[in-house]
């Protein structure tokens, strides 16, 4: 769905590149974030009885290289899509029982997309907000044998940032940022009576673009 979005967005742009419109904006970002997993735990079931097993809450600083294409409309505003074409990996979580009862899960974070608009208050700074889609694929080794699967996380982003206009129609922005996702929960594919459940993943970041406007 991301890449549809994406492909539809890009093709009207470059129709707009074509048509020599003015007002389209093309660039890339390389982005630092600290993230925070909120509400972590296991929930078994057994009959009537539900146990649940809180972990702690995790953090993750992690480094983000993006593109992006957005069109101007008018003065103020802007529309435009962010695609983060690599994995954001996370570490390896081990949790031991004993000799023979090791589990072991990493989960990347692939294709995140965001769709944002822009409001400029001045000739420099701006305001952003934006909806964003991510695709968790879980990397567990069970001892059980089971997996948890994968999941596809939507949130938003509010940031507020600095532009300037460079020579020959280039810029550059520094921009600060809050991201927020929805929770999720996933059922164990070989014994159903366990699931994971996180309540949400958030975090701060910072970003530095570069880009040219056509």
């Amino acid at each position: 769905m991301k890449k549809f979005i994406i492909l539809i967005v890009s093709a009207i742009f470059a129709s707009s590149l074509a048509q020599a419109e003015i007002g389209v904006n093309i660039g890339i970002s390389a982005s630092g974030a600290v993230y925070e997993v909120d509400g972590a735990k296991e929930t078994v079931t057994s009959g009537n009885t539900r146990t649940t097993k809180a972990t702690k809450d995790a953090e993750a600083l992690v480094a983000i290289g993006s593109i992006f294409i957005e069109k101007e409309l008018g003065d103020k505003f802007a529309i435009g899509v962010d695609y983060v074409p690599h994995s954001l990996e996370s570490e390896t979580a081990r949790n031991e029982g004993n000799a023979t009862n090791i589990n072991l899960v990493q989960v990347d974070f692939e294709d995140l997309t965001t769709i944002y608009g822009t409001f400029d208050f001045n000739d420099n700074i701006y305001a952003k907000l934006g909806y964003m889609e991510v695709d968790a694929i879980s990397n567990e080794t069970l001892a059980t044998g089971g997996k948890y699967g994968n999941a596809t996380l939507d949130g938003y982003t509010v940031g507020l940032g600095y532009k300037r206009d460079l020579v020959s129609a280039t810029f550059i922005r520094l921009e600060a940022s809050y991201s927020e996702f929805d929770g999720v929960t996933l059922i164990n594919t070989v014994d159903t009576s366990k699931r994971v459940t996180v309540d949400g993943l958030s975090g701060y970041g910072a970003k530095i673009s570069v880009g040219k406007s056509f």
